[in-house]
């Protein structure tokens, strides 16, 4: 990849960088000549301007832990007018709604995805799907106040949400997540020549290598000591006890695994209720 973003102070990350709050971000992308559909949804998202911040797999390839991404993930704040907006940038890409539930309010604030498909010619199939709610993930309006910042060539502005908060929706059922939370904290480390206290806290409360663990907690032990309450594995880490720390691991995902099954148990009866009620044909926006 060229670098088709720009901005200023961030860290050098796998040949291209990391984005950086407060708008100071350089950022790998498609070169400016090459037509790119993200770049579209997002331009055309923040023309409107539209409250949305990029999630998923996109923002996992900003971040360095993924090389490719098919979809656009969103997460967006539900107000009445924001999601006027939202009606207006997605006409204008031509999009589709393309699975249950319907594109109203009260289901994006009962946690459910909606679902478009493009068909503009510049972001032609692109699929984007679209969440208020997340498990495990604090309200919009905070992860707003930590987003980072990205400006293109063409001084386009975009919104990605934090390492931290991606992290955090990460914790899944899904087997492709929990490898992708490791791949995210070790390019945040790697990215750092001089960590501040909060990096390193991160990486203690998030990292998922046990190696990386071990020497954390030996270069860090005070900080470590006062995470072991809330993360009792660090105490293997403060041993050097590899076989504890994975056993923790397993543990630590087990237990997000069995919560997000939970949580999503009545939603997927409801969309269930919903397909048998309306089927799955692509509706307009």
């Amino acid at each position: 990849m060229t670098n088709g973003w720009i901005g200023t102070g961030s860290r050098q990350l796998n040949g291209g960088g990391k984005p950086a709050n407060s708008g100071r971000s350089i950022l790998p992308w498609e070169a400016p000549s090459i037509r790119n559909p993200i770049q579209k949804v997002l331009s055309t998202l923040s023309a409107h301007r539209v409250r949305a911040l990029l999630i998923g797999g996109q923002a996992c390839v900003f971040y360095g832990a993924a090389e490719f991404s098919r979809d656009t993930d969103l997460a967006l704040l539900a107000s009445d007018d924001n999601l006027a907006l939202l009606r207006a940038a997605l006409r204008d890409l031509h999009a589709r709604r393309i699975a249950v539930p319907p594109f109203e309010q009260q289901f994006l604030l009962r946690g459910h995805a909606i679902h478009f498909r493009c068909y503009h010619p510049d972001a032609l199939n692109m699929r984007i799907d679209i969440m208020a709610v997340m498990r495990g993930v604090d309200p919009f309006d905070l992860l707003w106040e930590r987003r980072a910042h990205l400006i293109d060539d063409d001084n386009q502005h975009y919104e990605l949400i934090s390492l931290q908060d991606l992290v955090r929706s990460k914790k899944t059922q899904r087997d492709k997540d929990w490898p992708m939370i490791r791949r995210l904290v070790e390019a945040d480390f790697v990215a750092h020549e001089k960590p501040s206290e909060t990096d390193v806290g991160f990486w203690l409360r998030e990292s998922r290598t046990p190696a990386m663990l071990i020497n954390l907690a030996r270069a860090h032990p005070d900080q470590t000591a006062k995470l072991i309450p809330s993360r009792s594995l660090l105490s293997a880490a403060s041993t050097g006890n590899e076989r504890e720390i994975e056993t923790g691991l397993q543990q630590e995902e087990q237990r997000e695994r069995e919560a997000d099954r939970t949580y999503w148990g009545p939603l997927r009866r409801e969309l269930e209720a919903l397909r048998h009620a309306e089927g799955t044909s692509e509706q307009e926006v």
